[in-house]
């Protein structure tokens, strides 16, 4: 109310300065070629300030004066400068308002917002008259509108933890090979055509790269294992949601991790059921089976998972029903299948037995617990296909595996395979930091023994390094701006090897 009253005042003020020089004013407004120039006239002057100096003596000018006011403008020793607010209402004076009457109107109305202006001042020094006011305001809010209560006031032992405030939501997790980790909503990335250039994931330095991605509800719950072949527990709502330009925050700010521990896979999990496992496999080929149960009861410095070889790490984490089959797949772009019976359960300290024989230089970079959809594989270059699980012939634990996609020159190593269906989509990342979404049904699905097409238009020197699916998303729109290859009908030909595999199977 003081603030409004102010401004009132201000503009009646400068009003009551236009009635003292009356004249003057409307000739410098007559000959003024525009409003615009007469608006700078009436600016550059200093007016005869009339009746204001008295009124204003009397009311303490700095009282009245609207707080944002610059001090060039109002009263300057017998004379009075107007401000822009002031000008515009003189522009827009009707002339009906020059009579006496009105100009006693004008007068009176500013008199009472000085009184009114003085009063506020007063009511806001003075503690017990403000006290006053608000009690006299609230009785005559009960007298008007109070009533018997309607609803009952009952004592409640309800615990609310931070889950239950958080709404569920699909994220992107994304997980650099620093230790960096972030969540993004997945409504940031729209589906790309195959082929696109994709967005910025996440910002890392020179030295780093995303290393891990996957897709995972708020409320699940993240498994964390690290190289020391222990897990830690995050839930999802508990990490830091960044924006795409954002690294994001290490894991030693998140878990208790020993000096030199990283952590090397993270599985999302729903719940802890008594009939499920986690299964696990290692770079070199290591396989193992452990209730999940058993990781249901957290702790905050973390718990044995496996017990790891030295230089072996985790790459693949799932849970499973302890019947389904299992595909490896490794670098040379082999992959081996087999029944998951053939692996027994064990307890967390243990370390798990052979699971694929691998050659030299070579290693194992993702697990597969397969049901039903087709195998999507990618290599390091950008290429890609589908194939159907039934070409994948089930063998002992512990073989070489069959070709899964030829590592040419063209395509390089093989980075990752995911099992996906028709209506899913995959995320593509590549050391630069860049992501595509792009839907599976725009992926030929071909034989084993091929090369597959391109996925992603890579820059010189940057490589795919992870994929990860995108469940259900069939019904979302595709970014139509994205680039193509012009040269895709060639790589729609899959160039296949003639050599029989049967001597790799």
């Amino acid at each position: 109310n003081l603030r409004k009253a102010r401004e009132r005042a201000h503009i009646l003020e400068g009003l009551a300065v236009a009635l003292a020089n009356i004249d003057e004013m409307i000739e410098l407004i007559k000959t003024s070629p525009n409003r615009s120039e007469a608006k700078e006239g009436l600016l550059a002057r200093a007016w005869n300030a009339g009746l204001v100096i008295s009124l204003l003596d009397r009311a303490d000018a700095d009282r009245s004066r609207p707080e944002d006011l610059a001090p060039e403008f109002g009263i300057a020793g017998d004379v009075y400068r107007l401000s822009e607010v002031q000008t515009q209402a003189i522009l827009e004076l009707q002339l009906q308002r020059l009579t006496g009457l009105e100009q006693d109107k004008i007068f009176n109305e500013y008199k009472e917002l000085l009184e009114q202006i003085d009063e506020f001042l007063y009511i806001l020094a003075n503690y017990h008259r403000l006290m006053e006011i608000i009690r006299e305001e609230l009785i005559a809010i009960r007298d008007e509108y109070g009533d018997k209560r309607r609803t009952e006031i009952i004592q409640s032992q309800l615990d609310l933890s931070d889950g239950d405030l958080i709404t569920e939501e699909d994220m992107v997790v994304t997980m650099s090979y620093e230790g960096y980790v972030k969540s993004q909503p997945l409504t940031d990335y729209k589906a790309q055509r195959r082929g696109g250039r994709g967005k910025s994931a996440t910002a890392t330095k020179q030295e780093d790269y995303v290393d891990k991605l996957i897709v995972a509800n708020t409320h699940d719950t993240i498994l964390c294992f690290s190289s020391l072949g222990k897990v830690y527990w995050l839930k999802v709502y508990q990490l830091p949601v960044a924006s795409r330009a954002s690294r994001g925050k290490p894991f030693v700010n998140l878990l208790s991790l020993d000096d030199g521990e990283k952590i090397n896979a993270i599985l999302p999990v729903n719940e802890f059921s008594e009939n499920k496992f986690i299964f696990m496999a290692t770079s070199a080929g290591t396989v193992k089976k452990t209730p999940l149960n058993e990781f249901e009861r957290q702790r905050a410095n973390g718990k044995i998972a496996i017990d790891l070889r030295e230089d072996d790490t985790l790459v693949g984490v799932a849970v499973t029903d302890g019947q389904q089959n299992i595909l490896l797949f490794a670098s040379s772009g082999k992959a081996n299948c087999f029944n998951e019976a053939d692996v027994r359960s064990m307890g967390r300290t243990a370390s798990g037995v052979r699971g694929m024989r691998l050659q030299e230089n070579q290693k194992v970079i993702s697990l597969i617990t397969s049901s039903e959809g087709t195998v999507l594989n990618i290599t390091e270059n950008g290429f890609g296909k589908r194939t159907r699980l039934e070409e994948f012939t089930r063998h002992k634990r512990g073989g070489q595996g069959m070709i899964a996609i030829q590592t040419s020159d063209r395509n390089g190593a093989l980075v990752g395979a995911v099992l996906v269906n028709e209506h899913d989509e995959i995320m593509l990342i590549t050391d630069g930091g860049i992501l595509v979404r792009t839907p599976v049904d725009g992926i030929s699905v071909v034989g084993r023994n091929t090369q597959g097409v391109r996925i992603i238009r890579l820059d010189k020197g940057e490589k795919v390094i992870g994929v990860d699916r995108i469940e259900g998303l069939a019904g979302e729109e595709t970014d139509e701006e994205v680039e193509v290859d012009e040269n895709f009908q060639e790589d729609e030909q899959d160039t296949t090897n003639d050599e029989n595999d049967s001597g790799a199977e």
